[in-house]
């Protein structure tokens, strides 16, 4: 791309909002703000060692996970960066119990963030890539009353923005406005991102597929049935070979996905019988689930599309199987193959 030709994030968002009329210009603002704080975190990540960030920190976050230095400076410039610009009326993040509404002294919007500000966090002191996902929900009207945690319990259909910044030998930012999925990779020369690819598209088929391996002995019998199908290769039912791949860091997972296709798959299973899955539905499953169905792909629970799931708590959790469409599809009709003869309990539903 000729450098006089270069499309920023700030022109492709104006764009979106005066040409196509897709956007309104508060939310063009917050999406700016969310760009230059991630930009930020950009930073800190890429220092590493000599910024005195690595290591975990003495902390707890609200899931009980120990902190990483990093997780607690990347929510803290996500709050900082986005508090005061009037466009928010309230965050939420992965590393907090409760909302942060914004405080009185600014002036308060009509859309609520979500964010996971350091996904992948575990993999910092070995300098794999990780990244910050974010949704965006427009706050319900409520008649003026002051917003609360239930103005955040939306589905994922209601989002009007979401996106990720990954953080490897480029920064990148990946982003929907629910008119198809845009990449941006951070130009450190110029200080800006710049569109590097539009229209995003997983293919429908793959031969690739992301799990945890180890917790084979854990899964139910749909997501262990498919795993041994793919497994077996050409000789078996699917009748081809396939790779594995597993990063643990989702957003580097959904970022090959979204490059190249494949399925991604972190399902329920018996270790914590009580709960729907490990990963959050609000901060993770929705924005992730929305971008690949932006780009063709699908998103389901295995019993339900992610984007339907309503939620009842901030941090819910649910089980998350995504990409591309055929492969997720398959792994739906195994779910409900398995039904038929041995009904689910109602914890794997959600």
């Amino acid at each position: 791309m000729a450098t006089n030709n270069k499309i920023s994030l700030t022109r492709y968002l104006v764009e979106h909002q005066r040409v196509h009329n897709l956007i309104p210009s508060d939310l063009r603002l917050l999406l700016e703000v969310v760009a230059r704080a991630c930009k930020g975190i950009s930073q800190a990540v890429n220092k590493g060692a000599l910024g005195g960030v690595l290591g975990a920190a003495k902390t707890e976050n609200v899931q009980g996970e120990i902190q990483k230095q990093l997780d607690i400076i990347a929510n803290e410039v996500l709050i900082e960066a986005n508090e005061w610009g009037g466009h928010l009326a309230a965050m939420a993040s992965e590393e907090m119990e409760g909302i942060y509404v914004v405080p009185h002294r600014y002036p308060q919007g009509e859309y609520l963030l979500l964010f996971d500000p350091l996904d992948g966090s575990s993999n910092v002191d070995v300098n794999v890539s990780i990244g910050t996902i974010f949704s965006v929900l427009r706050k319900p009207e409520n008649n003026g009353a002051g917003v609360s945690e239930a103005d955040f319990l939306q589905p994922g259909n209601k989002q009007v923005a979401a996106g990720y910044c990954i953080y490897g030998p480029q920064t990148t930012l990946v982003l929907t406005v629910g008119d198809g999925v845009a990449m941006f990779t951070l130009d450190r020369e110029q200080g800006s991102f710049v569109l590097t690819q539009e229209r995003l598209t997983v293919p429908a088929d793959t031969k690739e597929f992301a799990i945890n391996m180890s917790n084979m002995r854990h899964w139910d019998a749909p997501v262990k049935r498919y795993i041994d199908e793919c497994l077996q290769g050409v000789e078996g039912p699917r009748g081809k070979d396939f790779n594995m791949r597993w990063i643990a860091s989702m957003v580097a997972d959904v970022h090959r996905i979204l490059t190249r296709g494949g399925i991604f798959l972190y399902p329920w299973d018996k270790r914590e019988p009580g709960k729907p899955g490990k990963l959050r539905l609000m901060y993770e499953a929705n924005p992730m689930g929305w971008l690949v169905e932006q780009a063709g792909g699908a998103a389901s629970t295995g019993t339900q599309r992610i984007l339907d799931v309503l939620p009842t708590q901030l941090h819910q959790r649910v089980s998350v199987i995504l990409g591309s469409r055929n492969e997720v599809e398959h792994v739906v009709a195994l779910h409900a193959a398995a039904a038929t003869t041995d009904a689910e309990p109602a914890t794997r539903a959600g």
